[in-house]
């Protein structure tokens, strides 16, 4: 799996780094074929204080890419709400791939 963390207006230190690695895991756990994951943490500059820290991913699995993006007053939050959504997206994504089909009942004589 190749990570990308990157910072926009802001320095990644390597807490927030180790941080963001810990919590995609989590991902890794759920679904194995990630092939690239790519973050973006930023700081907007506007005049309110809420949903300035924003966080943002893209992946690419085995099939399809998958991207959300977060908001909040805290990047830990951000980054917390990211994984969430991204965990469901990709739950969703392994429940879609695997085969549902059953076989056929066989024929009674």
């Amino acid at each position: 799996m190749n990570l990308t963390i990157s910072g926009h207006h802001l320095e990644v230190t390597p807490a927030l780094r180790t941080y963001v690695t810990e919590k995609l895991d989590r991902i890794t756990r759920h679904f194995d074929q990630v092939v690239d994951v790519k973050v973006l943490l930023s700081i907007e500059n506007q005049k309110e204080k809420e949903r300035r820290q924003r966080a943002e991913c893209n992946i690419h699995v085995k099939g399809s890419d998958l991207f959300a993006e977060s908001a909040h007053s805290d990047l830990y939050a951000a980054v917390d709400d990211l994984v969430d959504k991204l965990d469901r997206q990709v739950v969703r994504h392994k429940d879609r791939i695997q085969d549902h089909h059953h076989e056929a009942p066989k024929r009674l004589m």
